[in-house]
C-alpha cells in the first residue's frame, strides 16, 4: 500500500476532510452566479495543473478545479508531479496496490502501471513514492470522482519533450484523467512573485512555452510538458485560479504562488 508520508499537508481526519472541501466549495457557491456555475461544473476536463501546498494556503485553488470533475466516473486518474526529496534519472511509477487516504483507500491501477512503465522504459523506486505532490491530490479525487483508479507518476531528471510523449500517449484514452502537480514562485515579495507568476500563467493561458523561460515553478517541466501535448492534442486550456500565499498569512516578504488550471 502506498502510505501517507507527509501528514501535515491537510487533515487526517475524514470528516475534517470533508469539511474543508464543503467550505472551499461554499465560498464557490457564494461567489459564482448560477449561469457561470452551470456553465463550469458541467466542462469535463482532460487534464488539470492544480498546486501541492498544505491546504491552508492551496486548498482552495485545487478544489475549485477538482470540482468541475465532479460528474467523472470510473476514471484513471494519472498524478504526475515533481520529486522533492531525491534527485534521479527520468520517471518513477507506483507499483503498489492501493492508496492510503484518511477516508477511503483508492485502488492503484497497476496493470496500467506496469505497461506504462514497459512502454516508456519508467523506474520504480519506491523511497521516490514518499511525495507530498501526489499525496495532496488523492483526497480530493476520493471526494469527487466516483471509483477511480490512481496511476502515480513522479518525475526528476527529465525532458519535456520525453514527459509530453507519455501525456500524448494518456491522452489517447478517454477514461484517463491527467493531474499536472505543481506550485508556482517561492520566496519572493508579492510584487516579484506576481511578476514571476505572471509568466507561467500567461504560458498556459496562451499555451506558449516559450513564456515558460521566465517562470519559476517547481513543476516547471510538467507544465512545459502539458503545453507542448495540449497544442499536438488541440486542447483548449482556462485558467481556473490563482492566489499566494499572502492572501492568508499576510506575509509579502516570502511568498509561495498557487494555480490551477484545465484543459478540454
Amino acid at each position: 500500500m502506498r502510505k501517507i508520508f507527509n501528514p501535515d499537508f491537510y487533515p487526517q481526519s475524514c470528516i475534517e476532510i470533508k469539511n474543508y472541501i464543503d467550505y472551499f466549495s461554499e465560498i464557490l457557491d457564494k461567489n459564482i452566479d448560477e449561469e457561470n456555475k452551470k456553465r463550469l461544473f458541467k466542462i469535463n476536463p482532460k487534464m488539470l495543473i492544480v498546486p501541492h501546498a498544505s491546504w491552508i494556503y492551496s486548498g482552495f485553488t485545487a478544489n475549485f478545479a477538482f470540482k468541475m470533475c465532479e460528474n467523472l466516473e470510473n476514471k484513471r486518474v494519472i498524478i504526475i508531479a515533481p520529486s522533492h526529496k531525491l534527485s534521479f534519472k527520468d520517471a518513477s511509477i507506483c507499483l503498489e496496490n492501493s492508496f492510503e487516504t484518511p477516508c477511503n483507500n483508492l485502488t492503484i491501477d497497476t496493470d496500467f502501471s506496469l505497461n506504462l512503465k514497459e512502454k516508456f522504459n519508467l523506474n520504480y523506486i519506491s523511497e521516490v513514492h514518499q511525495e507530498h505532490s501526489t499525496e495532496v491530490q488523492i483526497p480530493f479525487i476520493a471526494n469527487y470522482i466516483k471509483n477511480p483508479k490512481i496511476v502515480e507518476i513522479i518525475y526528476s531528471e527529465i525532458e519535456n519533450k520525453k514527459l509530453s510523449k507519455i501525456i500524448d500517449y494518456l491522452l489517447n484514452d478517454k477514461d484517463n484523467l491527467i493531474v499536472i502537480s505543481s506550485d508556482l514562485s517561492h520566496y519572493h515579495s508579492k510584487k516579484e512573485a506576481l511578476m514571476i507568476d505572471y509568466n507561467c500563467i500567461q504560458a498556459v493561458y496562451d499555451l506558449d512555452i516559450s513564456k515558460m523561460k521566465n517562470c519559476e515553478a517547481c513543476g516547471k517541466i510538467g507544465i512545459e510538458a502539458t503545453i507542448l501535448s495540449a497544442i499536438k492534442n488541440n486542447l483548449t486550456s482556462l485558467i481556473v485560479d490563482y492566489r499566494t500565499s499572502a492572501d492568508i498569512n499576510n506575509n509579502e516578504k516570502e511568498v509561495v504562488g498557487y494555480m490551477s488550471a484545465i484543459l478540454i
